[in-house]
């Protein structure tokens, strides 16, 4: 539960390598959202955070295919991404790069600090060389079968079906990603590795005190450590990343100085310096700000007492970026022996499938974000996610159950309660909040309800128990049509006009707490709710009060309009052309 009055909230870095798929939307960037919109809304200080992941491997084989430098293909896409997050409404406080310059130093400075505290050791290891290409090869720049699910195409750092942690010596019958040729051998090279296993004891005891990590994200830490946790290469050789700065470095504890000519046109490891772009997108955010202004202080959110005591961290992510995120970023935090932040919630996420199979950018398999607000509105799909969000096991999508649960829910609840209270109240008091009567039993008996439930809803969407909460809000938008349907003022207005006017009254009422209710997840229909009866969502915030005070807010007399319909119900022939355009059954 959250006490602080501040609260960092990252979501994993997408990669830059193209457009993200609706399951890399719903494992990470889109919860992240939802819980910064109820956080803000609640009145607290509220920071997101999030960048585009762009060194290693995977994009330069996508500059090589597109035929762009890869810094040039980088900033390409970086604008991309950022024009879909902004078009499903992520609200980011900042988008950044870890191509970035603040990346860069804040990674530099790490790896310095790390050494010259002894944490970082020198190693001449065996590299993946390609004879074929010229070139030592990169982990994922190597393709084999896994060696311990037999999925044939699993890369040289991880295996994208079972997530173990692979090296390229690993992978059965490896070959290169970028010839396609089996003549690779194995080369000396000098490295530097971070020496996570004498880490193990300080881990395990940090994370027994996490004690709001899921059972899926503390059972993946625990698994690495049961298993005896390695020492991690954190220097790759490529051109494109975070250049390896150790001729600035000073001696570690030994009095050895590391070996520069050996280290040069090496850069760090991508996952080594994508988590600390967590912190350099702050930076990021910091130095944008405009001229003039000293509003946004980053270290108060990151590094010192005032961050250790007033600020929650919260990661969002899928269960594949786990492992880095409970062990190899805690030990570049603890290692530096700074007072930087650590995390105190992640919440993981498992698969969201595709009928069955898994979503995949590299297989273009799925639905991808520009696709998905090409043919719907965001918060459709905003709404299906969260409300089908893969949190204690892996979910499937699949367009039959997609339509029936925006039909039933959207449409038919939370539209049908819309559309029907304000045509109503037009056609027979005219567009505006009708006067007359007083609120008896059943205006009771529903504010009571809606306490229950708000409270409810609340502490779900505090724990971030998203399926459960987009459950408890679809509960509340059902509470009003039974309200209405019980008052109905459709019939009682022939006989008695005051108390027509009463419950008609309190829909109306019931219209603006439901904007501010579903603004975390559905934030755009929420806008256009609020528009209809001439307030501003922005204005709007989570209630403080008793709800019974929240039925009464706006008074007779103020007037309203009657917006667009909100949700266009799917019809059978837009899920066959879907089924037939993007795949139906079967991976």
């Amino acid at each position: 539960m959250t006490t602080q009055k501040r609260v960092l909230i990252t979501s994993a870095l997408p990669y830059i390598n193209g457009i993200k798929h609706l399951g890399n939307l719903a494992g990470s960037m889109l919860p992240a959202d939802v819980y910064a919109r109820f956080q803000r809304s609640r009145g607290r200080e509220t920071l997101y955070i999030c960048a585009t992941d762009e060194h290693g491997t995977p994009a330069e084989l996508a500059a090589i295919e597109e035929n762009l430098p890869v810094a040039e293909y980088c900033t390409k896409w970086w604008a991309i991404q950022k024009k879909l997050g902004e078009g499903f409404g992520l609200s980011f406080d900042y988008f950044g790069r870890s191509s970035s310059i603040q990346n860069r130093e804040l990674t530099q400075h790490f790896a310095k600090t790390l050494w010259e505290r002894g944490h970082i050791e020198e190693r001449t290891t065996r590299q993946v060389y390609s004879k074929a290409d010229g070139r030592f090869l990169p982990d994922r720049y190597v393709i084999g079968t896994c060696p311990h699910c037999g999925y044939d195409r699993a890369r040289g750092d991880q295996c994208e079906n079972c997530t173990r942690v692979l090296d390229p010596a690993d992978l059965i019958q490896p070959r290169s990603a970028l010839s396609g040729s089996t003549d690779i051998e194995l080369r000396d090279s000098k490295h530097l590795f971070l020496q996570q296993a004498k880490f193990s004891d300080e881990l395990r005891k940090w994370i027994g005190t996490r004690q709001e990590w899921s059972p899926l994200v503390t059972s993946i830490a625990l698994k690495w450590l049961d298993e005896g946790l390695q020492d991690r290469g954190i220097t790759r050789d490529l051109a494109w990343g975070v250049p390896v700065n150790a001729e600035t470095w000073g001696p570690n504890p030994d009095g050895k100085r590391p070996d520069v000519e050996g280290l040069k046109g090496k850069v760090f490891y991508v996952w080594f310096d994508a988590p600390i772009e967590y912190i350099g997108s702050t930076k990021e955010w910091a130095d944008s700000a405009p001229a003039g202004t000293n509003s946004r202080d980053w270290k108060s959110w990151w590094v010192g007492d005032d961050a250790q005591k007033n600020v929650r961290y919260v990661e969002f992510m899928g269960k594949d970026n786990v492992p880095f995120h409970t062990v190899g970023f805690p030990v570049t935090i603890l290692g530096s022996g700074e007072k930087w932040k650590l995390v105190d919630q992640i919440k993981g996420f498992n698969w969201l499938n595709y009928y069955g199979g898994k979503f995949s950018t590299s297989q273009k398999r799925g639905i991808f974000m520009d696709a998905a607000l090409e043919i719907l509105p965001p918060d459709f799909w905003r709404w299906y996610l969260t409300a089908n969000a893969p949190e204690s096991a892996d979910s499937s999508f699949t367009w039959q159950h997609f339509a029936d649960t925006v039909n039933k829910d959207l449409a038919d609840v939370l539209g049908n309660f819309i559309n029907r209270t304000l045509k109503f109240t037009e056609g027979k008091f005219g567009a505006q909040v009708p006067e007359g009567g007083k609120p008896g039993p059943k205006e009771t008996k529903l504010a009571d309800e809606l306490e229950r439930r708000f409270g409810i809803y609340t502490v779900f969407l505090e724990e971030i128990q998203l399926r459960k909460a987009a459950q408890e809000l679809r509960a509340i938008w059902v509470l009003g049509n039974e309200y209405l349907a019980d008052a109905a003022p459709w019939t009682t207005i022939r006989t008695d006009k005051d108390a027509a006017a009463v419950s008609v009254r309190v829909a109306i009422n019931l219209i603006r707490l439901f904007a501010i209710l579903s603004a975390p997840v559905i934030p755009f229909a929420s806008e256009a709710m609020a528009k209809a009866l001439g307030l501003d969502i922005k204005t709007l915030h989570w209630p403080k009060g008793k709800i019974a005070d929240e039925m009464a807010v706006l008074k007779p007399g103020h007037a309203f309009t009657i917006p667009p319909v909100l949700f266009a119900k799917i019809a059978p022939e837009q899920i066959a052309a879907w089924e037939e355009r993007f795949g139906g059954a079967g991976p």
